[in-house]
């Protein structure tokens, strides 16, 4: 169990404190309620964006990074279609640094075209590596275009395309900053050698002026349901097949989530997972099988993977077959017990390790406060699922008709 206080500010703050003893350094964890699903359609990669603006100079502090060094700190951020991080670790003698250059970019950055510009080639450099220059580097943009007609997941984080990037103005930014990056709409989680009062007065005097501000409202729709089976079949410049095959599936928040969790880590995790011994080391057709959920606040999806050894057309139908086999099983039979408890046992284990240490520790208490969620009742949730849940979720979610199938084959020369 992991102990904690919550304490609010005037301005909405919220802030989750968790006292340890066994480290040396305090981490200040801030977690921001936008992410790519509060972009417009017309100007995608804004929170991605934004993720390396905020290190870009503040109001009262122009290198956020030297400040951190010169305190013996180090930082870092990330951005998901949901939410936006940032975290800084620091001795514990110099935490106040932390509270300072931390709330300041709360307060405001600089706003200044150099900054923009910089930030601006850093990421459609990181927009070119990551998506245009390497093998599979389009799977999620293809993906998710697939699933989503309508919903802000249908583009990922990093953006539709790069045009949108070079088209941000300094008023989209500032616009952006405004409307979203606030003390009323963050969690601040510290954790580390540092006690309740400390943190709560820390934060007061670094963050208690900083206003509340309007935050722009979420003005999408619901994603409809998957009604006919949906394929997308492309040929690029990749080493061998890969076949996914994807269906919509609960929101985080969702009594059945648990369960759909659980149906990607039976079949798919560990050696004596079902993928692995039937498809990968039970035929000739497959290099390797995976099972994975988008794990997504809203209407995510849960998705079955292989990369194939051939990618002749006999073949590629027999693997697509094979997976459909595996997931039809799972919709129609009950798991056993014994399958059961060993995804309880891996879930139940990498949950304990993921909460060693003060700064996956800060990390989830925010995201669990963020959303309202008891981050001391999780294994409970999870170990509430029985093999008729396990079955009925996996009827709901996998049917034929709500498939979104994207089979990616090499180039042919």
């Amino acid at each position: 169990m992991i102990e904690y206080s919550i304490h609010t500010l005037s301005n909405g703050l919220r802030i989750v404190h968790n006292y340890d003893p066994s480290t040396t350094h305090v981490v200040l964890n801030t977690l921001y309620n936008v992410g790519a699903r509060d972009e417009s359609p017309s100007l995608t990669g804004m929170a991605h964006l934004f993720e390396h603006l905020m290190f870009g100079g503040s109001k009262n502090v122009e290198d956020f990074d030297r400040q951190l060094e010169i305190a013996g700190g180090t930082n870092n951020a990330w951005t998901s279609n949901d939410f936006t991080n940032f975290y800084s670790v620091v001795p514990a003698s110099n935490v106040e640094t932390a509270f300072w250059v931390e709330s300041d970019r709360m307060l405001s950055l600089a706003f200044t075209e150099q900054s923009l510009e910089v930030q601006r080639k850093v990421v459609i450099e990181e927009f070119k590596q990551v998506c245009l220059n390497r093998p599979y580097g389009d799977y999620g943009h293809r993906l998710r275009q697939l699933l989503y007609t309508s919903h802000p997941y249908r583009y990922p984080t990093i953006g539709r395309e790069i045009d949108h990037l070079r088209r941000v103005t300094l008023d989209d930014v500032r616009d952006f900053f405004f409307s979203h990056y606030a003390p009323n709409n963050a969690v601040l989680a510290v954790a580390g050698p540092i006690s309740l009062d400390r943190t709560v007065s820390l934060a007061e005097k670094w963050y208690g002026s900083i206003p509340a501000r309007p935050i722009k409202p979420r003005n999408y729709s619901p994603e409809p349901p998957i009604t006919a089976p949906r394929r997308e079949e492309v040929s690029a410049d990749v080493p061998q097949a890969r076949l996914t095959i994807a269906f919509l599936m609960d929101s985080a928040d969702h009594p059945d989530y648990p369960a759909a969790d659980l149906i990607t880590d039976i079949l798919a995790s560990g050696q004596s997972a079902r993928f692995n011994r039937q498809l990968v080391m039970g035929s000739d057709l497959f290099t390797a099988a995976d099972a994975s959920i988008s794990g997504s606040e809203e209407q995510g999806f849960i998705m079955f993977s292989g990369a194939l050894r051939s990618h002749s057309p006999e073949n590629l139908k027999k693997a697509e077959q094979m997976i459909i086999r595996q997931i039809d099983d799972i919709r129609t039979n009950p798991v056993s017990s014994h399958e059961l408890q060993r995804a309880l046992n891996r879930f139940e284990s990498n949950r304990l390790f993921s909460q060693i240490g003060a700064l996956p520790r800060a990390t989830q208490l925010a995201k669990a406060v963020m959303t309202g969620r008891d981050i001391n009742a999780l294994s409970d949730t999870y170990r509430a699922v029985t093999p008729d849940r396990i079955r009925e979720t996996a009827d709901r979610l996998l049917r034929h008709n709500s498939s979104a199938t994207l089979l990616y084959l090499p180039k042919s020369h």
